[in-house]
């Protein structure tokens, strides 16, 4: 019997710890969700690029029903859409805001669009 018999002593916490817990974070005016979902629409450079060579012109008329478009297509749960304004049409990530490229009615003839779930017609 050279056997020690160990019995554990009980964690005490540190005395002063039975304080409330308070968040020092304060919140500071809208969420993080709220500043994206107020953000307008950002252009991919390959979209900035597609429009320059193929000579599209956008009025501010284009680009309030660009987004009012993007919104709708949020609204009904779309991460990617095909969004026909006039004639042209654009490629959104609807997740991200970001047109992902633009394509004018001549090139638009024959073309198949992939990697869409949505399409909103303006």
């Amino acid at each position: 019997m050279t056997e020690k018999l160990f019995f554990p002593q009980p964690i005490v916490p540190p005395k002063g710890t039975d304080l409330p817990r308070t968040d020092k974070r304060q919140k500071k005016g809208a969420s993080f969700a709220e500043v994206l979902e107020q953000q307008s629409l950002k252009f991919s450079r390959h979209a900035t690029e597609r429009i320059i060579k193929r000579g599209i012109s956008l009025t501010p008329g284009h680009l309030q029903r660009l987004h009012d478009a993007v919104e709708k297509a949020a609204a009904k749960g779309a991460r990617d859409s095909l969004i026909l304004v006039d004639n042209l049409a654009f490629v959104v990530s609807v997740k991200n805001r970001t047109v992902v490229t633009a394509i004018d009615d001549t090139s638009l003839r024959g073309n198949v669009f992939t990697n869409i779930d949505s399409a909103v017609i303006i």
